[in-house]
């Protein structure tokens, strides 16, 4: 069996990674050719965030239109072509509790290493969606312990993700991040750290791995992140970003009527027969289907 057909495997490296004493990032990929280049080039774990998830299932902006159903489709889709741990996005879960311990079941089966589950209200309210807000302390709470009792895969990372550090204050932050880890959550996810003195604050509440989202939050250095038991740190969406730039640009250049053969800038072709294992492939068709 390889590490494509156990996921418990590529959780156990995620949880080794976690269990670490540096601080590594993940590639944010968006399919299986992107989580293949990821391990082609060295990262030894990846994430899906749900901005990106929305954007390729959509062309939606990050607003939670995606459903959970699209989503466990496209996680099953890149957990079959690589065997790096994926981080997903799960946002709030769905919905309630209720529905956490449902996301948690359809992702676990999909194959992914961890999940990060937030208490952002989500989907936007009514009359009242011009800023983050947070649910209450205890319907956090509730979802975490839903998103526990659910797996059934012990290995399972379940990441408790706050935007508390930038929405509220660090006294919510701490009692929230304290509950969430009594609770029995595997990591501590933050957005908005701004500071290495609310890191370290944050770092000496809770005993457990921290990862770090990228928006709001500090630059830190590698010492600062390592003295503080921050073992994921995202880096943005930067590479799905790029492509969506040299996509556009190759589209206006033959629109403008530059031939195809004179765009340079391409996946040479052995690349691409190489992400997509196109050797077992023609190998296959000679051993099945004749000649």
């Amino acid at each position: 069996m390889s590490d494509q057909d156990n996921p418990n495997e590529r959780r156990k490296r995620l949880r080794a990674i976690l269990a670490g004493s540096e601080c590594r990032h993940p590639a944010a990929v968006s399919d299986p050719l992107t989580a293949r280049m990821a391990k082609e080039t060295g990262f030894e774990l990846c994430n899906l965030p749900g901005s990106i998830a929305s954007l390729v299932l959509l062309g939606a902006p990050d607003l939670v239109v995606v459903t959970l159903t699209e989503l466990a489709d496209l996680v099953r889709r890149i957990c079959r072509a690589t065997d790096l741990p994926l981080i997903v996005d799960a946002d709030h879960g769905f919905g309630n509790a209720l529905n956490v311990q449902r996301s948690v079941e359809e992702l676990e089966t999909a194959g992914a290493a961890g999940l990060t589950i937030e208490d952002n209200e989500l989907p936007a309210p009514f009359g009242n969606h011009a800023k983050t807000r947070l649910i209450s302390r205890e319907e956090g709470l509730g979802k975490i312990r839903a998103a526990l009792a659910s797996r059934r895969d012990p290995d399972l990372v379940i990441l408790a993700r706050t935007a508390a550090p930038m929405v509220t204050d660090m006294g919510d932050t701490i009692a929230r991040i304290t509950a969430y880890a009594a609770a029995g959550a595997d990591a501590i996810f933050l957005l908005g750290v701004a500071s290495a003195e609310q890191l370290a604050e944050i770092s000496n509440a809770v005993a457990l791995p921290i990862a770090l989202g990228t928006s709001g939050t500090g630059d830190f250095d590698k010492a600062t992140l390592k003295a503080h038991r921050v073992r994921i740190a995202l880096q943005g969406n930067q590479p799905f970003l790029a492509a969506l730039q040299a996509y556009r640009q190759t589209l206006t250049a033959m629109h403008a009527g530059t031939p195809p053969k004179e765009i340079k800038a391409v996946l040479p072709d052995a690349d691409l027969k190489r992400l997509t294992n196109d050797s077992a492939y023609r190998q296959q068709m000679k051993d099945w289907l004749g000649g």
